[in-house]
């Protein structure tokens, strides 16, 4: 059996709407190994970011469970949750928007340990700031800059030192490359993986670019309106994809070779509404093999110990 630090069970999250319920997170199931990186992907709108800030708490669950080494985190007290913010922690999407703008680069990166009491005094806090600084790349000269005053890569890089702060296990990443130009975020990625191997760190990685989820990713779990569809090695995804969904997202990858003929799988019909939907998957309304029986509750079928998939057709599909 692999050794999960975080593991999700029936996780759901509803928002009310004057129309009805929103089934943002509806019944998704996964497990993610110590240290390694389990990745998120699925179009706009499909609740990976919100699968992630439920797991943390920064939005309450409606329904299921979440594991965190063992324990269900859904039942912690405020208390008990402050204490397991150390253990937790997330990098936010937009490195601009996350950062305090009237706050220093070095005040950014105190405050966590400030409010945990990390630190005796202001000098064993000024060289904790400086040994992180100095892990993800910032140079010290930095220290009292704002960031309006630094580019994205560097803002971003903040947003990592902090997360680093209190030397967490499990960092949910939330898109974390998306705002930045192509070449810097091959430093960003490339940092991540450093600190990977360095700190022996659990990330969960949500993303909409497939070339980066490969390239980073242990594991890829595909979702679509709420719901897990596949979920498998990002090997195995790569060469073998089951599902519909994730065949039309895959063929959606620009190879850089214009002698090579692409086959796109297009997408047509009416995307399924979140809001109340009818039970069965949630993908048949733009699915070219489907039939009346897709209008029965999907589960998630297994193809062997690591590869999981929701659709009853997909293996007779060619």
């Amino acid at each position: 059996m692999p050794e999960y630090i975080v593991e999700v069970k029936n996780l759901k999250k509803y928002f009310k709407t004057p129309k009805g319920l929103l089934h943002a997170v509806d019944n998704v199931n996964f497990g993610i190994e110590k240290g390694k990186t389990l990745g998120i992907v699925g179009e706009s709108g499909c609740g990976k970011s919100t699968t992630g800030r439920v797991i943390l708490r920064l939005l309450e669950a409606t329904d299921g469970e979440v594991l965190f080494e063992g324990k269900n985190i859904l039942n912690f007290s405020k208390e008990e949750m402050v204490k397991l913010r150390e253990e937790m922690q997330i990098i936010f999407q937009d490195p601009f928007a996350s950062l305090n703008p009237r706050m220093t680069v070095s005040e950014i990166i105190a405050e966590p340990l400030i409010i945990h009491k990390k630190c005796k005094n202001k000098k064993e806090l000024e060289e904790r700031v400086k040994e992180l600084m100095t892990t993800v790349g910032l140079t010290v000269r930095l220290m009292n800059t704002y960031p309006h005053e630094l580019d994205g890569g560097r803002r971003q890089r903040i947003g990592i030192a902090r997360a680093l702060a209190l030397n967490p296990k499990f960092i949910v990443c939330d898109e974390p490359v998306s705002a930045l130009d192509v070449s810097i975020q091959a430093q960003v990625l490339n940092l991540m993986q450093d600190l990977q191997k360095k700190f022996g760190l659990t990330f969960m990685f949500i993303t909409h670019d497939l070339s980066v989820v490969k390239h980073f990713s242990d594991d890829i779990a595909v979702m679509y309106l709420g719901q897990l569809v596949e979920k498998a090695p990002s090997d195995k995804l790569f060469e073998n994809p089951i599902h519909p969904y994730t065949k039309a997202l895959l063929s959606a990858i620009p190879v850089p070779n214009l002698n090579k003929k692409l086959e796109r799988v297009m997408l047509v019909g009416e995307i399924t509404s979140p809001i109340n939907p009818e039970e069965g998957c949630r993908f048949s309304k733009r699915c070219p093999y489907s039939e009346e029986k897709c209008n029965i509750q999907q589960n998630l079928e297994v193809v062997d110990e690591n590869h999981f998939y929701s659709c009853w057709k997909a293996l007779t599909i060619k």
